[in-house]
Parts: C-alpha cells; sequence; structure tokens
C-alpha cells in the first residue's frame, strides 16, 4: 500500500513544478503548450491517478479529492495565466501598429496610361467623332487576307517590302490591319466607314522602328469618295491632336492596295513649318500613309469598283507618340522606364 503523505508531497510536487516553470512562459503559445503536458489525458496531474490503486481503500476519497482539487486550481491558473499573456500580446500589436499623427503623411504616386495607350484612346475620340466605328480584327492571319486580298499576289515585288513573321506556309503575324478592312469589306455592304487598331509585327528594329509596333487604319467605302475627303479628314485629326495651326500636304508614293497612293507631312508644330532641327528644316513632318482604296481592293471583296470608291489611312501609333511627345528612341515606349512616362500625361 502507497503512504497517502507520501503521494501527497507527489501532488504538492507537481503544483510547485507547474508555478516554477511557468514563470519563464513570455506568450499565450507556450502557455498552451505547458498546459497540455500537465492536464491532457496522459498528462503529469492525470498521471498522478494512477496510484489510486495503491492507496488504502479508506483513504482513496481523500486522494481523489486532493489531485482533482490539483486539476482545478491548474485549470484556473493557466487559464489566468493565459488571459494575462494575450492582454501583454495585444498591448505588443498595439505599440508596434502605432502611428504618430504628427509626422508627415507618405504621398502615393499616382499612375498614368502608357504614352501608347494615350495616344490611341486620344485618335479613337478623333476619328470617333468623325462618324468611325472600331473593329480590331486578329493579330494571326492567314496570307490571302494579309497579302492576296490586298493586292500583294505570292509573285508581287512589294512582298519585299514587308519582313515578316511566318507561322507556317499559310499564316502570318500580321504586318498591317489593313487585313481587317478585307474582313469587313467582305461581310459589310457599303457605305463602311471603319477604323482598325491593334497590333502588327515586323522583322525590323532600330531607333525608329520595332519587332511589334500599333497601327490604326481607317476605311471608308462609299459613292463619290476622293483624295479631297482624305485630305479633309486628315486635317481635322492633326489639328486635334498636334494644334490648330498645324496643316497637311499629300506627296505621291506607292502601296499595292491604293491607287493612288500618298505620305501625309504635317506642318512641323515646333517651328510652325520655318524649319527646326526637328523636322530637319524641311518645315515638315511624315505621319502616315494613305490613298484611295485600289479597284482590284474592292474587286476582291465583291464591292463594284464603278459604283464605289474608298479611301484609306494606316497611322503608326508610336510614331505619332514619338513626334508628339518628342520621344526619340522607340524602344523608350517598351521599356516602361518611370522617368519618361512620368513626364507624360495629357488628363
Amino acid at each position: 500500500m502507497a503512504n497517502l503523505f507520501e503521494l501527497q508531497k507527489k501532488i504538492a510536487a507537481v503544483r510547485e513544478q507547474i508555478e516554477t516553470e511557468s514563470k519563464d512562459l513570455t506568450d499565450s503559445k507556450m502557455v498552451y503548450e505547458m498546459r497540455k503536458v500537465f492536464l491532457d489525458k496522459t498528462g503529469k496531474v492525470g498521471q498522478l491517478m494512477r496510484y489510486m490503486k495503491d492507496v488504502d481503500p479508506s483513504q482513496r476519497a481523500e486522494f481523489g479529492k486532493t489531485v482533482n482539487e490539483l486539476k482545478n486550481w491548474a485549470l484556473d491558473y493557466f487559464g489566468s495565466l493565459d488571459e494575462k499573456m494575450r492582454k501583454a500580446e495585444l498591448q505588443r500589436v498595439y505599440k508596434s501598429e502605432q502611428i504618430d499623427i504628427t509626422m508627415p503623411a507618405h504621398t502615393h504616386v499616382q499612375g498614368n496610361l502608357h504614352p501608347v495607350t494615350q495616344v490611341r484612346n486620344q485618335l479613337i475620340d478623333v476619328f470617333s467623332g468623325m462618324g468611325f466605328e472600331i473593329y480590331e480584327g486578329t493579330e494571326v492571319e492567314n496570307d490571302y487576307y494579309n497579302f492576296t486580298a490586298l493586292n500583294t499576289p505570292k509573285d508581287h515585288p512589294a512582298r519585299d517590302m514587308q519582313d515578316t513573321f511566318y507561322l507556317s506556309p499559310e499564316f502570318v503575324l500580321r504586318t498591317q490591319t489593313s487585313s481587317a478592312q478585307i474582313h469587313v469589306m467582305e461581310n459589310e455592304k457599303p457605305p463602311i466607314k471603319i477604323l482598325s487598331p491593334g497590333k502588327v509585327f515586323r522583322s525590323d528594329d532600330d531607333a525608329t522602328h520595332s519587332p511589334m509596333f500599333s497601327q490604326m487604319e481607317g476605311l471608308v467605302v462609299d459613292k463619290g469618295i476622293t483624295l479631297g475627303d482624305l485630305q479633309g479628314m486628315l486635317d481635322v485629326f492633326v489639328k486635334k491632336v498636334f494644334g490648330q495651326e498645324t496643316r497637311t500636304r499629300l506627296r505621291p508614293s506607292y502601296f499595292p492596295f491604293t491607287e493612288p497612293s500618298v505620305e501625309v507631312d504635317v506642318s512641323c508644330f515646333e517651328c510652325g513649318g520655318t524649319g527646326c532641327s526637328f523636322c530637319k528644316h524641311t518645315g515638315w513632318i511624315e505621319v502616315l500613309g494613305a490613298g484611295i482604296v485600289n479597284r482590284k481592293v474592292l474587286e476582291n471583296c465583291g464591292i463594284d469598283p464603278d459604283v464605289y470608291s474608298g479611301l484609306a489611312f494606316g497611322i503608326g501609333i508610336e510614331r505619332v507618340a514619338m513626334l508628339k511627345y518628342g520621344i526619340n528612341n522607340i524602344k523608350q515606349l517598351f521599356e516602361s522606364d518611370l522617368r519618361v512616362l512620368n513626364q507624360i500625361n495629357d488628363r
């Protein structure tokens, strides 16, 4: 038989151990871990009950009462300790999150739209105001829509003007957004008035060219369309973008899908046309290509060229952005350099 006095000393030792070891606890997690050591089913307090079988039957009730008193005390002790630790932890959080309202506020820099996006939106606004509808098309085209339907068959020398990315013998990354115009003319009857913005791809890379760039092509097909309509429309465009004093001039050029074809220049908006380094002392700056839609292109789309005529123009959006914002290297538009982008904001 176990001596009740000795067992009571074991019970007191467990309590003393709890009080001693709890002095080193610093947070509620440590309290939780220590509580498990003593109060779990296999914990030190529970293990005391294994002596019950060795106690004299007449003393078992007293022994059990003493163990239960220790258990209840330990429950209250750990509960109180946990509450104390949690309050201390909360105070530390409050202290770490204190805000000194006398300190200067942090400033947050407001972002800008990318220069190309700003110009794209402006051009869409200008031409939408003239009644153009938007049609974007796809960036992957078959050879027919990118070349053949635009009067550039496989043996045509104008294909040498395009450094094309071929995905297969039949499919290419489009070299111009003019391909979108063919889709529209095949599926809609005149009058047609569309603007086709989007990415195009050519194997070309220098200070003013990029393998991927943005184009915006316009197409108008109706009865009696002339170069005069084209110039009047472009006059509105350049005045809105480059200033009210800007003028346009048309120079003869060649594109397989327009006849006649023209290069469109604008009077220099830096010197007013008197001549400066920006316009290479000519007073004029080339901005886009345009012309009257070739009869063969209309015929390829099932439109009678004896009844209808059309005008088309293609604008390089990066080209306009570079001119408008004084950027001399197209790569600056693709590098996301905040020193460049923060200077450009038309809002």
